[in-house]
């Protein structure tokens, strides 16, 4: 882990690097058997170097308590480690360039559930695993089996700030990763 903590350090694959203040790599246990893959820091995780430290990363610790885990108990991590100006999304271009970090994340933490949060990861991750296209609204809270991993894509929980109906659905979904440990 300190090798790809310290690649990341060094990245300079995209311009995202040169306004970042730190690179988000990740926070958790790496022995976990649980990875969350978030988007791309904000300006609370560009300050800090911890991923889902703002309001985000408040309702995630509370989808995570709804089913007796903690921050301590799972991997978290992001598709992208830099900060996107003024909090938009990532570009595809970013994504690709930044993606071999999250891979390497992958093959030390080996879980056996991934849970993209989002639909940028969600997308990445499905159609890495299943080799098609699939849209967050379609397949949130699904479980999907390939090579001995569970994927369970779910809905950011930065999307509950804006539509309280979402944390309802997210509770719904967390449900599923006990189910399937």
């Amino acid at each position: 882990m300190r090798k790809i903590f310290r690649d990341i350090k060094e990245c300079k694959k995209c311009s995202l690097c040169k306004k970042r203040n730190l690179p988000t790599i990740y926070c958790g246990n790496l022995k976990s058997k649980i990875l969350f893959i978030g988007e791309a820091p904000g300006k609370n995780e560009d300050e800090t170097g911890i991923p889902f430290c703002g309001r985000a990363g408040k309702i995630l610790e509370e989808l995570l308590s709804s089913i007796n885990l903690k921050r301590e108990d799972v991997y978290i991590t992001n598709i992208v480690k830099c900060r996107p100006p003024k909090n938009r999304d990532p570009k595809e271009i970013e994504i690709k360039k930044c993606v071999g970090f999250l891979e390497k994340e992958i093959a030390l933490i080996k879980p056996k559930i991934i849970c993209p949060l989002g639909r940028f990861s969600s997308k990445y991750i499905l159609k890495k695993y299943f080799e098609k296209n699939f849209e967050i609204g379609e397949v949130h809270g699904k479980v999907f089996k390939k090579d001995g991993v569970i994927i369970i894509p779910m809905y950011h929980p930065a999307a509950t700030i804006y539509d309280n109906k979402k944390k309802i659905i997210l509770k719904k979904d967390f449900k599923k990763i006990i189910n399937n440990l």
